[in-house]
Protein backbone atom coordinates (compact mmCIF):
# COMPACT_ATOMS: atom_id res chain seq x y z
CA UNK A 1 0.00 0.00 0.00
CA UNK A 2 1.22 3.71 -0.96
CA UNK A 3 2.65 5.57 1.95
CA UNK A 4 1.91 9.43 2.17
CA UNK A 5 5.05 11.31 3.22
CA UNK A 6 4.73 15.32 4.59
CA UNK A 7 6.68 17.41 2.38
CA UNK A 8 10.04 19.30 3.24
CA UNK A 9 9.21 23.14 2.40
CA UNK A 10 12.04 25.51 2.17
CA UNK A 11 10.66 28.39 4.44
CA UNK A 12 12.62 31.66 4.96
CA UNK A 13 12.09 33.72 8.02
CA UNK A 14 8.75 35.29 7.82
CA UNK A 15 7.73 38.65 8.53
CA UNK A 16 4.97 39.01 11.22
CA UNK A 17 4.71 35.15 11.60
CA UNK A 18 7.06 33.67 14.25
CA UNK A 19 9.10 30.12 13.93
CA UNK A 20 7.53 28.83 16.90
CA UNK A 21 4.28 29.29 14.59
CA UNK A 22 5.76 28.09 11.53
CA UNK A 23 6.92 24.74 13.50
CA UNK A 24 3.68 24.60 15.30
CA UNK A 25 1.40 24.56 11.92
CA UNK A 26 4.16 22.61 10.28
CA UNK A 27 3.64 20.00 13.17
CA UNK A 28 -0.10 19.80 12.41
CA UNK A 29 0.65 19.36 8.76
CA UNK A 30 2.44 16.15 9.37
CA UNK A 31 -0.23 15.21 11.48
CA UNK A 32 -3.07 15.38 8.57
CA UNK A 33 -0.32 12.96 6.47
CA UNK A 34 0.33 10.16 9.75
CA UNK A 35 -3.67 10.31 10.12
CA UNK A 36 -3.98 9.68 6.50
CA UNK A 37 -1.72 6.72 6.55
CA UNK A 38 -3.78 5.85 9.66
CA UNK A 39 -6.84 5.57 7.90
CA UNK A 40 -6.05 3.64 5.18
CA UNK A 41 -4.48 1.35 6.96
CA UNK A 42 -7.76 0.52 9.15
CA UNK A 43 -9.81 0.71 5.86
CA UNK A 44 -7.64 -1.98 4.41
CA UNK A 45 -7.91 -4.05 7.66
CA UNK A 46 -11.44 -3.53 7.94
CA UNK A 47 -12.24 -4.87 4.50
CA UNK A 48 -10.20 -8.17 5.61
CA UNK A 49 -14.09 -8.93 6.43
CA UNK A 50 -16.10 -6.54 4.47
CA UNK A 51 -19.65 -8.13 5.28
CA UNK A 52 -18.81 -7.61 9.10
CA UNK A 53 -17.09 -4.02 8.71
CA UNK A 54 -18.94 -2.30 6.59
CA UNK A 55 -20.45 0.21 8.90
CA UNK A 56 -16.78 0.61 10.36
CA UNK A 57 -15.35 1.02 6.65
CA UNK A 58 -17.78 3.88 6.02
CA UNK A 59 -17.26 5.70 8.73
CA UNK A 60 -13.54 5.69 8.48
CA UNK A 61 -13.99 6.57 4.73
CA UNK A 62 -16.07 9.68 5.90
CA UNK A 63 -12.94 10.86 7.92
CA UNK A 64 -10.57 10.39 4.78
CA UNK A 65 -11.74 13.38 3.62
CA UNK A 66 -10.70 15.43 6.35
CA UNK A 67 -7.44 14.31 6.48
CA UNK A 68 -6.90 14.57 2.19
CA UNK A 69 -7.63 18.01 2.45
CA UNK A 70 -6.23 18.64 5.31
CA UNK A 71 -3.31 17.39 4.25
CA UNK A 72 -3.26 18.91 0.95
CA UNK A 73 -5.10 22.21 1.40
CA UNK A 74 -1.61 22.83 3.91
CA UNK A 75 0.83 21.72 0.85
CA UNK A 76 -1.09 24.70 -1.42
CA UNK A 77 -0.60 26.71 1.86
CA UNK A 78 2.86 26.15 2.74
CA UNK A 79 4.40 26.49 -1.11
CA UNK A 80 3.45 29.98 -0.95
CA UNK A 81 6.03 30.73 1.17
CA UNK A 82 9.15 29.02 -0.62
CA UNK A 83 11.96 30.95 -1.61
CA UNK A 84 10.62 34.24 0.21
CA UNK A 85 8.39 37.09 -0.78
CA UNK A 86 8.27 37.84 -4.50
CA UNK A 87 5.82 40.81 -5.74
CA UNK A 88 3.26 39.50 -8.39
CA UNK A 89 3.75 40.51 -11.80
CA UNK A 90 1.02 43.22 -12.79
CA UNK A 91 1.07 41.08 -16.31
CA UNK A 92 0.48 37.78 -15.31
CA UNK A 93 -2.98 35.73 -16.28
CA UNK A 94 -3.89 35.72 -12.70
CA UNK A 95 -3.38 39.61 -12.26
CA UNK A 96 -5.56 40.04 -15.72
CA UNK A 97 -8.14 37.07 -14.10
CA UNK A 98 -8.83 38.72 -10.91
CA UNK A 99 -8.69 42.37 -11.99
CA UNK A 100 -11.40 41.65 -14.69
CA UNK A 101 -14.05 39.52 -11.94
CA UNK A 102 -12.86 42.06 -8.94
CA UNK A 103 -12.55 45.50 -10.83
CA UNK A 104 -8.97 46.15 -9.76
CA UNK A 105 -5.42 43.82 -7.83
CA UNK A 106 -7.01 45.87 -4.36
CA UNK A 107 -10.49 45.19 -4.76
CA UNK A 108 -9.76 41.62 -5.20
CA UNK A 109 -7.20 41.16 -2.31
CA UNK A 110 -10.33 43.27 -0.48
CA UNK A 111 -12.90 40.61 -0.85
CA UNK A 112 -10.22 37.62 -0.41
CA UNK A 113 -10.31 39.07 3.06
CA UNK A 114 -13.37 39.80 3.96
CA UNK A 115 -14.07 36.37 2.96
CA UNK A 116 -11.21 34.82 4.96
CA UNK A 117 -12.65 37.12 7.83
CA UNK A 118 -15.72 35.01 7.33
CA UNK A 119 -16.87 33.85 11.28
CA UNK A 120 -15.24 30.45 12.31
CA UNK A 121 -12.34 27.94 11.47
CA UNK A 122 -12.01 27.45 7.18
CA UNK A 123 -10.10 28.20 4.36
CA UNK A 124 -10.43 31.46 2.06
CA UNK A 125 -9.48 30.09 -1.45
CA UNK A 126 -8.94 31.46 -5.05
CA UNK A 127 -9.52 28.82 -7.47
CA UNK A 128 -10.17 28.94 -11.37
CA UNK A 129 -12.87 27.25 -12.73
CA UNK A 130 -11.74 26.39 -16.01
CA UNK A 131 -14.92 26.07 -17.90
CA UNK A 132 -15.79 28.92 -17.47
CA UNK A 133 -12.58 30.33 -17.49
CA UNK A 134 -13.29 32.78 -14.56
CA UNK A 135 -11.51 32.81 -10.99
CA UNK A 136 -14.27 32.40 -7.69
CA UNK A 137 -12.98 33.02 -4.13
CA UNK A 138 -14.85 30.71 -1.67
CA UNK A 139 -14.95 30.18 2.34
CA UNK A 140 -14.20 26.31 2.54
CA UNK A 141 -15.18 25.25 6.18
CA UNK A 142 -12.99 22.85 8.03
CA UNK A 143 -10.81 21.35 5.31
CA UNK A 144 -13.30 19.53 3.11
CA UNK A 145 -16.93 21.41 3.17
CA UNK A 146 -17.51 23.88 0.30
CA UNK A 147 -14.89 22.84 -1.55
CA UNK A 148 -15.67 23.55 -5.34
CA UNK A 149 -15.48 20.33 -7.20
CA UNK A 150 -12.86 20.06 -10.01
CA UNK A 151 -11.81 23.85 -9.63
CA UNK A 152 -8.33 23.56 -9.10
CA UNK A 153 -6.87 25.54 -6.07
CA UNK A 154 -4.88 29.06 -7.01
CA UNK A 155 -3.87 30.75 -3.49
CA UNK A 156 -4.87 28.80 -0.06
CA UNK A 157 -5.24 31.06 3.40
CA UNK A 158 -5.31 29.18 6.23
CA UNK A 159 -8.26 30.34 8.67
CA UNK A 160 -8.04 27.67 11.34
CA UNK A 161 -6.83 29.37 14.28
CA UNK A 162 -3.52 26.99 14.37
CA UNK A 163 -2.65 29.17 11.80
CA UNK A 164 -1.94 32.19 13.86
CA UNK A 165 -2.50 31.55 17.16
CA UNK A 166 1.09 31.69 18.46
CA UNK A 167 1.24 35.13 17.16
CA UNK A 168 -2.24 36.53 17.02
CA UNK A 169 -5.35 36.60 19.41
CA UNK A 170 -8.87 35.47 17.33
CA UNK A 171 -9.56 39.49 17.14
CA UNK A 172 -6.38 39.90 15.78
CA UNK A 173 -6.61 37.26 12.72
CA UNK A 174 -6.94 40.19 10.14
CA UNK A 175 -3.34 41.71 11.28
CA UNK A 176 -2.18 37.62 10.39
CA UNK A 177 -4.12 38.27 6.58
CA UNK A 178 -1.86 41.32 6.33
CA UNK A 179 1.00 39.48 7.14
CA UNK A 180 -0.23 36.34 5.30
CA UNK A 181 0.16 38.57 1.74
CA UNK A 182 3.49 40.47 2.75
CA UNK A 183 5.27 36.95 2.91
CA UNK A 184 3.16 35.44 -0.51
CA UNK A 185 5.49 34.52 -3.30
CA UNK A 186 3.49 35.55 -5.93
CA UNK A 187 5.66 33.70 -8.72
CA UNK A 188 4.09 30.18 -7.41
CA UNK A 189 0.60 31.19 -7.01
CA UNK A 190 0.69 32.79 -10.77
CA UNK A 191 2.18 29.58 -11.77
CA UNK A 192 -0.41 27.65 -10.48
CA UNK A 193 -3.17 30.13 -12.30
CA UNK A 194 -0.97 29.72 -15.96
CA UNK A 195 -1.26 25.58 -15.13
CA UNK A 196 -4.69 25.47 -14.28
CA UNK A 197 -5.75 28.25 -17.39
Amino acid sequence: MHTYEAKKFDLPTLEGISEEQVKAHLGLYEGYVKHMNVLRAQIAELEGDKEKNAYAIMEVRRRLGFEWNGMRMHEFYFDQFEDGAQARSKESLLAKAVTEKYGSWDAFIAHLTTVAMSRGIGWSILYYDTLGKTPHVAWVGDHEVGQLGSLPVILALDMWEHAYMVDYLPSEKKQYVEVFFKNLNWSVIEKRMEEAA
